[in-house]
């Protein structure tokens, strides 16, 4: 008879899957790796005094931009604070169009909500779950502001051809590159393309912080210059309020620690590339579908997501042999109620294939702290399943 390992009981403000014996997520691992670290940039930064808008931020941002490859970074206070600060900056607002993929994390498209446009869906192709600009092309309006190509799960969008269709057709591109950190799209990183990039550093990203964080990047002097007024309440010099502005920095313990998490991201990144090819080869010949890695691109795992036959009785047979594994996003975003239900101006010129891969997707554990066993038994517990 074959043991199965017990499912223990949820303890209070812990995921039930972190504690399974291999886990979706685990960033205890990875603290304990860097706790000696972690601690005195933290020591540092409150014996400092300066707890917001301090030099930890500052040598981040510039240690990010150099990291992305592009000239200037600014840390906001989250993910959804970049989006929303880059729409703002570009001159979104109601009466303007935003076009975002299908799926994606709601984030994408609740920040162009919030500044009055409407949102505009297009479909995603299906081997690389990221915008198709063929669905974009016939989504853009002559009330086409931005375009937000999501390089979803850690893998690029096709930037080339989004590239020649805001030439042709005057809308900006928008990088929300919240998954996809350090990953290149024909040799230059995510974050470099476009006016403005997006980034998010919530704690389990590629890079993370411990609470909320984000960033943008931009090649653009004068956009650098904005987009720092408008996270900092409109001002320069502090109670000089140029324009309406946002509270949105990013706080320099959380800065900090980004800088000391930064210098083992390119490690991290290869373990998780690693464990992916692994996957990728003891998974070949089952039923499900492995992550499908375009030309001229690099992949960095952010998730690690199949296509699945029978996805949900795959997910609870892992469950139930201590094996941790994610549905995101299970919702398109159309379908959800924020816009399913009408109560914020959109439209929908296509979401069928981002439908399809939402009843199929599922996230294995590719985090780069797990072993080569662990792996290994993930993939063989999938097998059986399709065996059994």
């Amino acid at each position: 008879m074959t043991n199965v390992a017990p499912v223990p009981e949820p303890q209070p403000g812990v995921r039930l899957d972190q504690q399974l014996p291999i886990p979706s997520e685990d960033l205890t691992r990875q603290y304990r790796q860097i706790e000696t670290d972690i601690l005195d940039a933290v020591r540092r930064t409150l014996a400092s005094g300066k707890y917001t808008m301090g030099p930890e931020l500052a040598a981040f941002e510039h240690e990010w931009a150099g990291a992305c490859e592009v000239d200037f970074a600014i840390g906001t206070s989250s993910g959804t604070a970049a989006l929303m600060l880059a729409y703002t900056a570009l001159g979104v607002g109601p009466g303007d169009e935003v076009i975002v993929p299908s799926m994606t994390y709601v984030a994408t498209a609740f920040a162009a909500s919030y500044l009055g446009a409407t949102v505009v869906f297009a479909d995603i192709d299906e081997a690389t779950f990221n915008l198709d600009p063929a669905e974009v092309e016939r989504a853009i309006t002559p009330k086409t502001k931005v375009v937000v190509p999501v390089h979803l799960y850690g893998q690029p969008a096709d930037l080339e051809p989004l590239e020649a269709l805001a030439r042709e057709h005057g809308f900006a591109i928008v990088e929300d590159a919240a998954q996809a950190h350090l990953a290149r799209y024909r040799g230059r990183r995510v974050g470099s393309f476009g006016p403005i990039a997006c980034f998010s550093f919530y704690p389990h990203k590629n890079l993370g912080a411990y609470g909320d964080g984000g960033a943008l990047t931009t090649p653009d002097a004068a956009l650098n210059d904005e987009l720092r007024v408008l996270r900092y309440m409109g001002q320069r010099v502090k109670h000089a309020h140029e324009l309406v502005g946002h509270q949105e920095r990013l706080d320099e313990l959380q800065a900090a620690i980004l800088r000391v998490r930064l210098r083992h991201l390119e490690e991290w990144t290869t373990l998780r590339q690693r464990w992916a090819a692994l996957y990728d080869e003891l998974l070949a010949d089952t039923p499900v579908t492995t992550p499908f890695v375009a030309p001229d691109r690099t992949h960095v795992y952010y998730m690690y997501t199949v296509k699945a036959p029978r996805r949900d009785e795959l997910k609870e047979y892992l469950a139930a042999r201590g094996i941790g594994s994610q549905i995101i996003y299970p919702t398109s975003v159309p379908d959800q109620g924020a816009y399913a239900g009408g109560g914020a101006p959109s439209r929908v010129v296509s979401a069928t294939r981002s439908r399809a891969v939402a009843d199929e997707i599922l996230s294995l554990p590719v985090f780069p702290e797990l072993t080569e066993d662990e792996v290994r038994a993930v993939a063989r517990a999938v097998r059986e399943f399709y065996e059994s």
